[in-house]
């Protein structure tokens, strides 16, 4: 494991400030790998498909979608650059620019994910950092008013 990075500031102090790599990788860890991620998202996917808000911004067949998702949640939580090898850079705003995402969209979405992050049965730290950003990403995906 990478060791924590150290500020010249901290230094001085003998404290040690974790890098944002550092913390992910803890996490996916923690989760046990890529199979929690695989698992996250066939139940938010089994949301999607039963939302009316939602399922009309997704293709018929849900294969591809759900393989991107879970690929890009385990590389960003600190596992494996599967969805970059195989996807280049995640440019979620560029990706999600062709659906109309607004408020409605964006809290039909946070809901499904956060019950599936509930679901999920994690350290309550862990849980908190998966919903803060599922929050943030929902609302940064935002491109529509009403």
């Amino acid at each position: 494991m990478p060791s924590p990075v150290r500020s010249p500031a901290s230094c001085a102090s003998g404290s040690v400030r974790r890098s944002n790599a550092d913390v992910q990788l803890d996490v996916y860890q923690a989760v046990g790998g890529r199979q929690f991620f695989f698992d996250l998202v066939d139940r938010f996917y089994a949301r999607v498909e039963a939302d009316p808000v939602l399922r009309p911004l997704y293709p018929d067949d849900l294969t591809d979608a759900k393989e991107h998702l879970a690929l890009f949640l385990v590389q960003y939580w600190g596992g494996p650059p599967e969805y970059s090898r195989g996807r280049g850079h995640p440019r979620l705003r560029m990706r999600h620019a062709p659906f109309v995402i607004g408020p409605a969209e964006r809290d039909a979405w946070y809901r499904a994910m956060s019950a599936s992050v509930l679901e999920s049965d994690l350290d309550v730290d862990i849980e908190r950092r998966f919903l803060d950003y599922f929050a943030l990403t929902a609302d940064h995906m935002i491109n529509a008013t009403a």
